[in-house]
């Protein structure tokens, strides 16, 4: 009997491990992935005067596109950044929702604004600094605010970014966050087209920056609608799948009910992908525009200084060691 119990423990140990890892509400919008994609492709949207100086430090610009993520798990402020739930406001928030910050401040307070999102204010902000940055030739923050402005652009093109039932939470489809954002383009990013013209001069940031979350929100209903019946028709043996991810084997949206997803959103995610990597080019574009046109080939030369480099690397230790245990937000 002794013999049979230690062949059975000896069997339990040999199992490899199994981690059920469903996209779950901590799926950052577009996921690595796509945050990498946008701030990648968005470099060759950039006229001459541009072109060369982000092309030689591409490598950074992709690389660095999700800092704001992790950062969100070791700074408190972080989480709003990313989001906004306009139908907090109500059915009619585009039009009762001040689209400028101390008007909204002094309706709403700067309590609830932080914490229903900020996005569409903090993509004006950050547009701003990196004019000033143009301005004063300084490479550290012309790379770091380029990298970070664009991830705040992609988050803003998520429908899912845009609501309170931002995973599904509100209507039974917890998961739908990463699936659509992370599962979607992972399966079929490749196959995308990211060639998006040239980028452009944009006269209002910040009512641009709603406009973008207001075509975003116009597609929760949809996300959340055909997801919803998919799931009606779809066997749950048949919803998800086991697949191996290096050591481990993971369950996650199944390739056939992936497809079909992708299938009845006809097109949606890469559309909102490519709206993204168009934008991104066009506020770097602006944010030159607005500097003055400052001549980037004198800095092409210069590369990230030792104190950014290990100000990244603190930031990098305080991701892996140092999160949040309670992030506010889109993560609760």
């Amino acid at each position: 009997m002794r013999n049979f119990i230690r062949i059975i423990i000896v069997a339990l140990i040999a199992v490899p491990l199994v981690w059920i890892a469903l996209p779950s509400e901590k799926a950052e919008a577009w996921g690595f992935y796509g945050h990498k994609r946008i701030n990648r492709m968005a470099v060759f949207t950039l006229p001459p005067e541009m072109i060369g100086f982000y092309k030689k430090h591409i490598e950074y610009i992709t690389e660095h596109a999700v800092d704001p993520d992790k950062r969100r798990y070791s700074i408190p402020e972080e989480a709003p950044r990313h989001y906004i739930d306009i139908d907090h406001y109500g059915p009619s928030a585009f039009d009762s929702m001040p689209k400028f910050w101390k008007k909204a401040v002094a309706k709403y307070s700067e309590d609830t604004l932080n914490a229903y999102g900020i996005v569409p204010w903090w993509i004006d902000v950050m547009t701003y600094r990196l004019a000033d940055a143009f301005r004063q030739g300084d490479v550290d923050r012309i790379l770091r605010l380029s990298a970070e402005l664009g991830h705040y652009v992609g988050d803003a093109h998520v429908p899912l970014h845009t609501t309170e039932n931002y995973n599904g939470q509100l209507t039974n489809q917890h998961g739908i966050h990463g699936f659509w954002e992370s599962r979607v383009p992972e399966v079929y990013g490749e196959q995308y087209d990211y060639f998006v013209g040239r980028a452009f001069y944009v006269e209002s940031v910040i009512n641009t920056s709603w406009d973008i979350v207001k075509a975003s929100h116009a597609q929760v209903d949809s996300v959340l609608q055909l997801e919803a019946a998919l799931t009606k028709s779809t066997p749950s043996d048949r919803k998800y799948a086991f697949e191996q991810r290096g050591n481990v084997t993971i369950k996650t949206y199944s390739q056939e009910f992936t497809s079909a997803y992708n299938r009845a959103l006809n097109g949606m995610v890469e559309r909102r992908m490519r709206a993204s990597i168009l934008m991104v080019g066009s506020l770097w574009y602006t944010a030159w525009i607005n500097a003055g046109q400052p001549d980037l080939s004198k800095l092409e030369d210069k590369d990230v200084s030792d104190s950014a480099k290990k100000a990244q690397e603190e930031e990098e230790y305080l991701w892996k060691n140092g999160k949040l245990k309670n992030v506010k937000g889109h993560d609760d």
